[in-house]
Order: C-alpha cells, then structure tokens, then sequence
C-alpha cells in the first residue's frame, strides 16, 4: 500500500512540473545537475573540515613533542653532577631528532624557585605551525620544571 501512495504522488509531481507555464516553475521542477552541485559543496566542505582536523593534530604533535623534551631536558639538568648547559643540550638533541632543528633553535634554562623548591625550568619557544610546518615565529611558548637534586 505505501508503495502505491508513493508512486501516486511521484507522478503527480511530474504531471505538475510538465504542465507548468512558467520558466520559474519549470526551473524549480527541473533537477538535472543538482547531484554534481551537493556532491562539489559537500565535498569541499568535507575537505576543509578533514584538513583542519589533520593541522591541529600536527599543532598539538609539535606541542607536545617539544613539552616533552623541555620536561627532559630540565630533568637531565637538575641531577647532581650536570649543569645548565646540559640541559639545554639534552632539549636541542631531542627536538631535533623528534622534529627538526628549526624547532630547537630558542631553548633557554634557569634556576629558579618553583612552588618553594629550587627547581631548573627549561623554556623553549618555537614556530606555531597554522599552514603544514609554516606558522608563526615564536608563537609557540613551553616550560618544562624540574627539582634540583641536592647530595647531603
């Protein structure tokens, strides 16, 4: 029974659109070509959705990646028997390696009180990425903390 209402009300809908006077009638009742247009908008916009996906997934990789290394690097630099120095090495060989020397050129290391304790803070800023790997110079800012290690 569905089947048969369904039918019915198809061909009525072609027996309005053929009996139409109008151009704009026939326009509206005219389809042909409508699918490669919904097929082009959607899929444009399934693509610019897709890829902003993927570039904030690359944005938060880098972030992370060079989050790590500063953690690591003040680690390394609060032991005993390393300085400074040390630490700001062990940061640059590990972005660079995970990522790409461009990314470890502005590493610096301090000490400092963190939370009342002495603590070692490595701070890394490095380019943003908002297009691929192209961004902004030093729009991205992370510190990595760490406790002094003390021999008594």
């Amino acid at each position: 029974m569905p089947r048969r209402a369904g039918r019915s009300a198809l061909r009525l809908r072609q027996f309005a659109c053929r009996s139409a006077q109008s151009t704009g009638a026939r326009l509206r009742c005219d389809q042909s070509g409508s699918a490669v247009v919904e097929f082009v908008l959607v899929s444009g916009l399934l693509t610019v959705l897709t890829l902003s996906v993927i570039q904030l997934g690359l944005a938060l990789h880098i972030r992370n990646t060079v989050l790590d290394a500063a953690a690591e690097g003040a680690r390394f630099a609060s032991l005993a028997d390393t300085s400074l120095s040390d630490g700001v090495t062990r940061t640059r060989d590990l972005i660079s390696t995970a990522l790409s020397p461009g990314y470890a050129a502005d590493v610096t290391a301090s000490s400092t009180n963190h939370l009342g304790h002495p603590s070692v803070i490595v701070t890394v800023r490095t380019p943003l990425p908002l297009f691929g790997l192209i961004g902004i110079d030093d729009g991205l800012e992370v510190s990595g903390y760490a406790p002094i290690e003390q021999i008594r």
